[in-house]
């Protein structure tokens, strides 16, 4: 069994916790700037590779005595991120709070973990030299230990899409975690459009972003419980 860390942010973790999140998309990254993304059928199934581009003068082109030549474009498979059967453990915004005493001094030997999205909130934090400071410096979730993990997940499927293909199904934004509220299909569309362009660098959005529709990996999961051997 494999354990992996999975990222979410604040609303995403809200969504997981309320059962309405059961799916995520992430974004399958080109590793070579020279390459593209296709779908490709061979003996072997089909499958998406990341391959050269057909670009005149690099794959293809002229002999000087006025024959052609062309180029084998070589190609990788994208590796998937995740396999059914993983368990995953959810990292989110964090802080460990120690237990005080009567004068606000640490009780080392004990405290808890306590989670941005929960909307956690102290006006004045003690640090643990004894020095105050206002509000709770979290620690992003890239950084949280898998022994503060609160959220499992057990993946049921992985397959990969275009964004925009989810837009063939109004439930498709329901299992992302967006609500009904969010309106008909169309205003969920550019809600999760915002949403999935805000976790984009501006740099790439001509290639990641929502209008780009790139190939993405289409993770499905079911909440669990931690795992005893973990």
């Amino acid at each position: 069994m494999r354990v992996l860390p999975i990222l979410f942010n604040g609303d995403m973790v809200r969504a997981i916790l309320d059962g309405r999140k059961t799916v995520t998309r992430r974004v399958v990254k080109n590793k070579y700037s020279n390459t593209e993304m296709k779908m490709r059928t061979d003996k072997y199934g089909k499958r998406l590779v990341e391959i050269q581009r057909d670009v005149e003068g690099e794959t293809y082109g002229k002999n000087e005595d006025g024959s052609t030549w062309h180029k084998l474009r070589g190609y990788i498979e994208p590796k998937l991120p995740y396999q059914p059967g993983d368990t995953l453990y959810v990292r989110e915004t964090w802080q460990y709070m120690y237990d005080l005493d009567g004068n606000d001094q640490i009780i080392e030997v004990t405290g808890r973990y306590v989670y941005a999205a929960d909307g956690f909130e102290v006006d004045t934090w003690v640090n643990p030299d004894g020095t105050h400071r206002e509000g709770i410096p979290w620690h992003p979730s890239i950084h949280m230990p898998k022994a503060a993990a609160r959220i499992w997940l057990k993946v049921t499927d992985v397959r990969v899409e275009r964004l925009k293909d989810m837009c063939s199904d109004y439930d498709n934004f329901l299992k992302e975690g967006l609500i009904q509220e969010h309106g008909f299909r169309s205003e969920l569309a550019n809600c999760f459009k915002r949403l999935w362009n805000s976790t984009i660098k501006k740099s790439e959005l001509d290639r990641y972003g929502w209008d780009a529709s790139p190939w993405v990996w289409v993770i499905e999961f079911e909440r669990c419980e931690k795992p005893e051997e973990v």
